[in-house]
């Protein structure tokens, strides 16, 4: 009598996490206070920095497909990186990861020096017209909105309007931050990645002209209430 012996060989694929690794899909952000007009800089960050950036502080490198900033000690200063992207109202949109930095920030800048920025910590998403020169003077930075949100260390999606002289950022597409101040309606030149302490991961920069939304009136009315 023969005996048939099967053998069964299972494969177990474990589940490998790391920077690169897509998050579950989420629906675009939307749009508040502007319209999106043509792309005027894309760079998906899955490489080294090309000619079109200037590396300050700081080391960048790619990790694990997408690029990775870290503070260096050395440097006494945050880690930083700029493309010169010339614009008066802009949409600009990425994805970071935080990875036991304090803070990051898209710095927003003109030929003279800054002009604003949106600040993201662990607790908070922050929008902030700056000190033009970052030295003592006349000038000073001016918190616009704190908004506080918990970000935990996975992948979000930061959407960034800037139109005349109105700021707003949205986490996620969820959590808003709003301000205004008279020194942003202003022509600017570049626009820089930054980070304090430790380190966090960049991905898909995409950056649009802008034009008002005809209901933005209605939708900062709401963002108001």
């Amino acid at each position: 009598m023969r005996t048939l012996v099967l053998l069964t060989v299972v494969c177990i694929a474990l589940p490998f996490a790391s920077a690169a690794e897509e998050p579950k899909a989420t629906p675009e952000p939307k749009l508040l206070m502007t319209e999106r007009g043509k792309v005027i800089f894309e760079d998906p960050l899955t490489k080294p920095f090309d000619s079109r950036w200037k590396a300050g502080k700081g080391k960048w490198e790619i990790v694990d497909g997408v690029m990775k900033g870290v503070e260096v000690k050395d440097d006494m200063h945050g880690a930083v990186v700029r493309t010169n992207v010339p614009f008066t109202n802009a949409i600009i949109r990425y994805d970071f990861k935080l990875d036991g930095a304090k803070q990051t920030s898209l710095s927003i800048n003109d030929s003279k020096g800054h002009v604003c920025r949106v600040l993201i910590r662990a607790d908070a998403l922050i929008v902030q017209k700056d000190d033009s020169d970052g030295k003592t003077g006349p000038d000073k930075a001016v918190q616009l909105h704190l908004l506080k949100a918990k970000i935990d260390t996975g992948w979000h999606t930061v959407q960034i309007e800037l139109c005349g002289k109105e700021l707003l950022a949205s986490l996620d597409g969820k959590e808003v931050a709003f301000g205004e101040h008279e020194t942003l309606d202003r022509p600017k030149t570049n626009i820089g990645l930054t980070v304090a302490g430790e380190s966090v991961y960049f991905r898909n920069l995409k950056v649009w002209e802008a034009t008002p939304s005809k209901d933005w009136e209605k939708a900062k009315s709401d963002l108001k209430k």
